[in-house]
């Protein structure tokens, strides 16, 4: 049985007392830190200069940091509802500063995106890799320590440690321990809020070598609220919506681009005509493969389990079991509203979502014609940054070799698209970005880098469209990738690859596809987001309806702080005098009595963006 601590460093001494003075640790990715752990240990390191410590972690969260004065306002109080007692990571902060001890390491195969750009220790001790590859890097480097975040339940006296939001690589690893091929401590804390899920993370107590149990290291899980779903998503994610066949299988990979498919998929089942009707606005030209409810229904198997795909199965949308499972996944992150659902959820309706290891979910291998059976027409649906013209996918890095985020499992699940009978990655990517230049295209003619190479391109859809590459010629390709790109920028990337001789040089865009704007997918989506059909918060919100009306007119204000002219605009709407219905949302940012020159300047430019925001 393993040893119960109530003292974070009294852990840590078991640790080194059991393990020497050299500790390689493997944090889980994300929600699964021990961080009461972690913190100790680091913060020994931090005073015994002969230990001799590592970290080998992906996604490290961290509570948001507002960059400017009017975030500051908005965000804090928000921070201390949602996050409340959340310890940070220590080690997290020592990078942030520069301050990381000679004798500690941190290496990490997947940053929170954008979130290490430009520090130097971070870059350098990124590990590219696929996230079925993490451990057995981690273990190349002598794994002897995983620190994880448990679940706790005694049934019949008998005390059971459920991995819970994590057994993606933990799984694995176990597995290489139970083989011979590792020896490593397991140390688990326990926190009273994590989902006690069942399946392969469902643990006896002899797994452990030691657990901290204590009310004093309890703590709220982190639950990063859900973002407002713009036009630009829900158009990809409708068009994404009419490429799932029912019957087969799903994977959805992390950002808001999920919730816009998964509020799709419950509109083309509960209001079928509805969803045609959306899909014949946004796309006249061109009908939808897929555009029936779902008798049969899909089979979920995805790395990430999110909110979403709570909302799939209660739709009815995600029912089709396999092994007693409508949806397998290896880790979870969400909201406190996703994380009460899986804890109020009857032992049956947990069953059916089961936790199992990223080899599972990402690979083939294993039991390999089962998953061949289960995996029908499978659609892997991921995000990219940038896509070229010639089908060549960047969603982890910068062309100068900054990293933002990682491959993590994306590589995977296009692998598994061309391996699988039937199957399709789809990639998903908004037509453009705002730069402080102004717009930018992320459709290139060129880059330095890619996640996805050329010859692994197959779907990739836009707010504009789709664009099937699979198996297709160049110069096919090409037009393909230009009949979704946002006409601000197709005359310049034609001429491109007609300069480069892959086009024809008498090649004309159609006429369907010559006004691809923001404003033509605002016009088609307009009945639906007003008939409720397109939430903004599809699933639900833990942001107050003042919060919410806010958000759109703080992205207005930051979009606005790129152009010293738009500023000015907002500034001198803002100026004149508004509704009183503005008055909650001023008051909700402390600025509805300035009394400083900068308050009543902030007060201007903010009333001018939520006058914007109601147009």
């Amino acid at each position: 049985m393993p040893r119960i601590f109530t003292d974070p460093a009294a852990i840590v001494d078991d640790i080194i007392r059991e393990t020497g003075s050299r500790l390689v640790v493997g944090l889980p990715l994300g929600l699964g830190k021990a961080n009461h752990i972690v913190n100790a240990l680091y913060r020994r390191a931090e005073a015994d200069r002969n230990l001799d410590l590592t970290l080998f972690s992906a996604l490290t969260l961290e509570k948001p940091r507002p960059s400017n004065e009017l975030e500051k306002r908005f965000i804090t109080p928000v921070i201390d509802r949602l996050f409340g007692d959340w310890p940070d990571l220590d080690y997290a902060a020592a990078l942030h500063n520069g301050a990381l001890p000679p004798n500690v390491k941190v290496t990490e195969f997947f940053f929170l995106a954008g979130k290490w750009l430009r520090n130097t220790y971070a870059q350098q001790h990124y590990i590219a890799a696929n996230y079925t590859h993490a451990a057995s890097y981690i273990l190349d480097r002598g794994l002897n320590v995983i620190t994880q975040l448990v679940a706790k339940r005694v049934v019949n006296g008998e005390t059971r440690y459920s991995l819970s939001s994590n057994t993606d690589t933990t799984l694995d690893l176990l597995r290489a321990r139970a083989a011979g091929r590792a020896s490593f401590k397991l140390v688990g804390q326990v926190n009273s809020q994590l989902p006690f899920m069942p399946g392969a993370g469902d643990l006896p107590a002899s797994e452990f070598s030691a657990v901290l149990d204590s009310p004093a290291t309890d703590f709220p899980l982190f639950a990063p609220p859900s973002e407002p779903v713009s036009d630009t998503k829900y158009a990809i994610g409708l068009h994404a919506a009419g490429l799932i066949k029912d019957g087969g299988s799903l994977q959805i990979g992390i950002g808001q681009t999920g919730d816009a498919l998964a509020q799709s998929l419950i509109v083309r089942h509960r209001d079928n005509a509805r969803f045609r009707e959306i899909a014949a606005r946004l796309a006249p030209d061109s009908a939808m493969a897929e555009t029936a409810p779902f008798a049969t229904g899909l089979y979920g198997v995805s790395e990430m389990v999110f909110e979403a795909f709570l909302g799939l199965i209660k739709a009815g949308v995600l029912k089709r079991e396999i092994d007693g499972a409508v949806l397998h996944g290896a880790f979870f992150l969400g909201p406190q509203s996703f994380y009460h659902a899986l804890r109020e959820m009857t032992p049956d309706e947990r069953a059916r979502i089961q936790m199992t290891a990223v080899s599972f979910t990402n690979e083939l291998y294993g039991d390999e014609a089962a998953k061949r059976r289960a995996r029908v027409d499978a659609r892997f649906v991921n995000n990219a940054m940038i896509a070229t013209l010639m089908g060549a996918a960047i969603s982890d890095g910068l062309d100068n070799g900054q990293v933002v985020s990682g491959v993590g499992g994306q590589y995977n699940f296009v692998a598994q698209a061309f391996a699988l009978e039937g199957a399709r990655s789809i990639l998903t990517l908004e037509s453009t970005r705002r730069e402080k230049g102004g717009v930018v295209s992320n459709i290139r003619w060129t880059y330095g880098h890619a996640t996805i190479p050329r010859h692994l391109r197959d779907i990739v859809v836009t707010e504009y469209g789709v664009a099937d590459l699979r198996g297709k010629a160049d110069a096919d390709v090409i037009a393909a990738m230009l009949n979704v790109t946002d006409s601000r920028f197709q005359d310049q990337l034609m001429r491109h690859a007609i300069d480069a001789g892959k086009l024809p040089r008498d090649h004309r865009i159609p006429a369907a596809h010559c006004d691809n704007t923001p404003t033509r997918i605002a016009a088609a989506l307009s009945p639906a987001r007003t008939a409720g059909l397109l939430p903004s918060f599809p699933f639900g919100s833990d942001f107050t309806e003042i919060e919410q009306r806010l958000i759109p007119a703080l992205e207005i204000l930051r979009d606005a702080s790129r152009s010293p002219l738009a500023l000015i605009k907002l500034l001198m709407e803002g100026l004149r005098p508004g509704d009183a219905s503005v008055q909650p949302a001023l008051a909700r940012m402390g600025l509805d009595h300035p009394n400083t020159f900068s308050d009543r300047l902030y007060r201007a430019l903010l009333n001018g963006a939520l006058k914007e925001s109601k147009k």
